[in-house]
């Protein structure tokens, strides 16, 4: 039987489950009942059974590997194609044994839903749990279940029934949508493409019926646009930026950005290989491109329309399954893959390693193979990604370690900020200001150098406090100083910024460039914000160099939960300010801080105390004496 090629209306499915639970033999089964096996196909297949001395064994169809035929199990993903009466399918027969996950989990990367193959006799196991996280993990969420070997329990209704509890139970603590409950024999072929008379208590479909109800995700060439660039190329005067196109639809005339670079330039010609040039080009298509102006872009970056961008950021959480030898632990640098894209990254936080039997998190800073875990990474350049929730290559990634695949994730920005508005310049014919004052009058006149004390900690560590307590000595020590708080700037200047991610990091964008000014007019400028993400930070410390000193008020969440002044934290444990420090949103405390107070374990006094000795020894000039 001729299959038509693969339409918008087609579906991948992928086929998963506990080893010995029947994938292949149910799939082989269908290929041949629906005619996607030919005559010599299904011969060859025959005879290899009679050799082995086995009945008909469906699976042989799939199994591609002779290593897979000789052990009866399933080692690499096997893709096939068959017709039912409405649209073409694509199944995916993925390994059920421990050994061989990255398997399965390349095989149902790709897949638009899941069918889940359980054994009748021995039910529901760790495995099949494991499979079922799998497939929430890459975004599958609908999964029709089949209860395979139903005449080793002799087609019982009653077995039927009480495995349809625990599959229903199980997927749904996933939030995963069960379609259907098919019993099945697949040796024997009930219920495979037609009713079986052995299970007469059963009215629902079959498992060929089931494929026609399962729905398509969004094609790719339905998405936002993504370019990731494969190379440049020279011919001629032309200077092409070569890659496939992996979302979305890229047209002659077309604005492009690209990204991490935040490049704007124009499209003057699409290039095919071995085709006319076009005036457009769709998901799936690899092109060439030559762009209205010469930009810097390499391999790795990624081009999309400015309206519907990846995210630009350092710092992100993700969802890993690990399969290294050696456990991945916090502190320790990967090779990170997305799309054409290479980066070192480092785990900065383990946030809670997942039971994949029982769903539950626990702490950890260790993760073991074949083990699922919320971590952070952070790289050390800034990366274009999506959220797992937009999908796509941009939105998943696998670590390399020694060359060899360790782990692969799905990214989550879920609290992390976009930081491309932060890095947009909008300004232009601007030109800075030369004063006539140089710093070292400035200094000579107060008798202190101007800086910036940056304090940063979580909300109730006492950060207003302590500044409204510093900025009062340091001007009775003769101090030119001015303390700036967060709700006293979120009054006017930042009055029009939110809670979001992008809206804190624009909010510190702000103070840091201001409290640079203050700095260079030879101020002592105290500000006192949460500040939760060390990228903020690190660019406010740009902005006033080396006047920048980091001081992280240190205190136990539990502590600031305890005196939670403003009753925000009780606010937030009950969802109502979304996006919370400490809560629902991260705090990334510095890694390296200029001084570090601890009110959990100090007196306001004492902290006081030992920030203003600090500011004595680094700002007032040796051969001036405190007023």
């Amino acid at each position: 039987m001729t299959v038509p090629p693969l339409t918008a209306a087609s579906l991948k499915i992928v086929v998963v489950g506990h080893v010995d639970h029947g994938k292949s033999t149910m799939i082989g089964r269908l290929l041949y009942e629906t005619g996607a096996l030919n005559g010599k196909q299904v011969a060859l297949l025959k005879e290899s059974s009679e050799r082995r001395g086995m009945p008909t064994e469906w699976s042989f169809a799939l199994d591609a590997l002779q290593a897979e035929r000789d052990q009866a199990v399933t080692i690499d993903t096997t893709q096939l194609r068959l017709a039912t009466k409405t649209r073409q399918v694509a199944v995916i027969d993925a390994p059920g044994h421990r050994e061989f996950l990255r398997n399965m989990i390349s095989g149902a990367a790709a897949a638009d839903a899941a069918l889940l193959v359980i054994d009748a006799h021995e039910g529901v196991q760790e495995q099949t749990r494991r499979h079922a996280y799998l497939l929430r993990l890459l975004g599958i969420d609908q999964v029709a279940v089949v209860i395979n070997k139903m005449d080793i329990v002799d087609f019982s209704e009653t077995r039927f029934r009480d495995l349809s509890t625990q599959a229903i139970g199980c997927l749904g603590d996933l939030a995963i949508d069960v379609r259907d409950i098919i019993p099945i024999s697949a040796r024997h072929g009930d219920n495979i493409t037609c009713a079986s008379v052995r299970m007469g208590w059963y009215g629902g479909p079959t498992v060929l019926e089931v494929l026609d109800r399962l729905r398509s995700k969004s094609r790719p060439v339905e998405r936002p646009l993504r370019l990731p660039v494969q190379d440049i190329y020279k011919f001629d005067e032309r200077r092409i930026v070569a890659g496939r196109i992996e979302a979305g639809t890229l047209r002659v005339g077309d604005t492009l950005l690209f990204s991490p670079s935040n490049t704007k330039v124009r499209v003057s010609s699409i290039e095919t290989w071995q085709a006319p040039s076009g005036v457009a080009a769709h998901a799936g298509q690899s092109v060439g491109v030559t762009l209205d102006q010469p930009i810097f872009a390499e391999r790795g970056h990624i081009a999309s329309h400015e309206e519907a961008a990846p995210a630009l950021t350092n710092i992100f959480g993700a969802t890993v399954f690990w399969l290294g030898v050696r456990p991945l632990t916090v502190g320790r640098s990967y090779r990170l893959k997305l799309a054409t894209r290479e980066a070192d990254v480092i785990v900065q936080k383990i946030k809670c390693i997942i039971d994949t039997g029982t769903l539950s998190g626990a702490a950890g800073d260790v993760l073991e193979r074949d083990s699922v875990a919320e971590i952070v990474l952070r790289s050390a350049e800034l990366l274009a990604v999506d959220d797992r929730r937009i999908g796509g290559p941009t939105s998943r990634f696998v670590l390399i370690e020694d060359f060899n695949t360790v782990g692969g994730g799905l990214i989550s920005m879920e609290g992390y900020p976009d930081e491309r508005r932060a890095l947009t310049a909008h300004a232009s014919n601007v030109t800075p200001t030369a004063h006539e004052i140089a710093c070292e009058d400035r200094a000579i006149r107060n008798g202190h150098r101007g800086g910036v004390l940056w304090f940063t900690g979580l909300s109730g560590a006492g950060k207003s406090t302590l500044a409204i307590r510093v900025e009062r000595q340091l001007f009775q020590h003769g101090y030119a100083v001015y303390a700036l708080d967060g709700d006293n700037v979120r009054l006017g200047l930042n009055a029009n910024l939110g809670f979001s991610p992008e809206d804190r990091t624009e909010n510190i964008r702000r103070v840091g460039e201001m409290a640079a000014l203050f700095a260079d007019a030879g101020l002592v400028c105290i500000t006192s914000f949460i500040s939760p993400y060390q990228t903020d930070r690190d660019r406010a410390r740009a902005a006033a160099r080396k006047q920048f000193h980091e001081v992280y008020v240190k205190a136990d969440l539990v502590v600031c939960e305890q005196r939670d002044p403003k009753g925000l934290y009780k606010r937030a444990r009950r969802g109502e300010i979304p996006n919370f420090t400490g809560i629902s949103a991260p705090y990334e405390p510095p890694s390296v801080p200029e001084l570090t107070v601890e009110t959990d374990k100090m007196d306001v006094e004492a902290c006081v105390a030992k920030i203003v000795d600090y500011v004595e020894r680094h700002f007032r000039l040796r051969d001036r004496s405190p007023v």
